[in-house]
C-alpha cells in the first residue's frame, strides 16, 4: 500500500533474487496502491487482461483497474505466491473478479489457450495490457547467447504479437491495447542491449498496430517507464546495484509501481479517447525524443 512520507527516504537494502523474482521477498515492499485515492468507475464492468500482473507495475495496474470497476485476468509465469496475493487484493479489496493463468507467454500455443480461457470466463475483452518482460545484464554483446536473445525477444515482444492476435478479434469498438516499453528504448543501455532492443521494437509495434486497428476503433498506446522498484530489479542486478536502482535519474530515485499505474488507467479509459499510437513517459524527469 501507499506509504506516507517522502519516497526518497525509502531505503532499499542490497538484495538479489533468482529469476523471475518475487515481490514478497523484496525489502522494502513496492508501493502498489494508495487507499486514499478512491475509484470513480472509469472501467465499470470492463474486462482487462494484464500480462505480468502478479507483481510490480502489473500488480499496481490490476489493483487500480479493479478499483475503477474492472474484472481482471492476470497472465504470469510461475510466481504463484505473488499472483495469489494480487488476486486477493482485487477480490477482497475491490470486490472484482480475478482469473489467474500461469504459463510462458513467449509460446504462441500457450497464448492461444490463455485467450480461450479468458473468453470462456468473461465473454468479453475490453483492455489488453502487454506488460510482462524479462532482462539479462551483460557487460558485452559477445556474452549474449542465442538462447538468451531468443528468450528475451519471445517474452518481451513476440508475446505481444501472440496475445494481440488471439484477442483483438474479440475486442469491441472503444477497446484499448497498452504496451509496456521502457526509457531504454530511447536512450539505450550498454548492459541491456537485447532488452533495450525489444523495448524499441515495442514502440514501433505500438505505432504500427495502432494504424492497423484504427478502422476497428481500437486504440493502441504504450507506456515507457523509467527505473521502477519491481521484482525484475533484484532478479536482474547484483545487490549493490539493486540498492542504488534509480539513483541516477533526474529525481534521484526509482519510481514506485503506484506512480506508474495511472498512466495505464488514462490510456485504458475514455479520458484518452483521442489518443492512439502514442507513448507516455513516467520516468522520473528524463527528457526523451520520440
Amino acid at each position: 500500500m501507499m506509504q506516507k512520507g517522502n519516497p526518497k527516504k525509502r531505503l532499499r537494502k542490497p538484495q538479489s533474487q533468482k529469476k523471475p523474482g518475487l515481490e514478497a521477498r523484496m525489502s522494502p515492499q513496492p508501493v502498489f496502491d494508495d487507499p486514499e485515492v478512491k475509484g470513480s468507475g472509469k472501467l465499470h464492468n470492463k474486462v482487462a487482461v494484464i500480462t505480468g500482473g502478479d507483481s510490480g507495475i502489473g500488480r499496481a495496474i490490476a489493483v487500480l483497474f479493479a478499483k475503477e470497476g474492472a474484472d481482471i485476468a492476470i497472465i504470469y509465469l510461475s510466481e504463484h505466491a505473488d499472483a495469489g496475493e494480487t488476486k486477493r487484493l482485487v477480490e477482497e479489496g475491490y470486490h472484482r473478479r480475478c482469473l489467474l493463468i500461469s504459463g510462458d507467454i513467449g509460446k504462441e500455443a500457450f497464448c492461444k489457450r490463455a485467450a480461450a480461457r479468458i473468453l470462456k470466463q468473461y465473454k468479453q475483452i475490453d483492455v489488453l495490457v502487454n506488460n510482462a518482460a524479462t532482462q539479462y545484464e551483460h557487460e558485452s554483446i559477445t556474452e549474449i547467447t542465442a538462447a538468451k536473445l531468443i528468450k528475451t525477444f519471445a517474452t518481451n515482444i513476440f508475446s505481444m504479437f501472440y496475445l494481440s492476435k488471439a484477442l483483438v478479434e474479440h475486442m469491441p469498438e472503444g477497446s484499448a491495447i497498452i504496451n509496456t516499453s521502457s526509457v531504454t528504448a530511447y536512450r539505450g543501455s550498454s548492459r541491456l542491449i537485447d532488452y533495450s532492443s525489444t523495448k524499441g521494437a515495442i514502440i514501433s509495434f505500438t505505432r504500427s498496430l495502432s494504424a492497423s486497428l484504427m478502422e476497428k476503433k481500437i486504440r493502441v498506446n504504450a507506456v515507457a517507464p523509467g527505473p521502477v522498484w519491481t521484482p525484475l530489479i533484484p532478479a536482474s542486478f547484483d545487490p549493490k546495484k539493486t540498492a542504488q536502482h534509480g539513483s541516477d535519474s533526474p529525481m534521484k530515485r526509482a519510481g514506485e509501481p503506484v506512480e506508474i499505474a495511472p498512466s495505464y488507467l488514462f490510456l485504458a479509459c475514455e479520458d484518452s479517447a483521442y489518443m492512439s499510437g502514442q507513448v507516455l513517459h513516467p520516468n522520473g524527469g528524463e527528457i526523451v525524443n520520440g
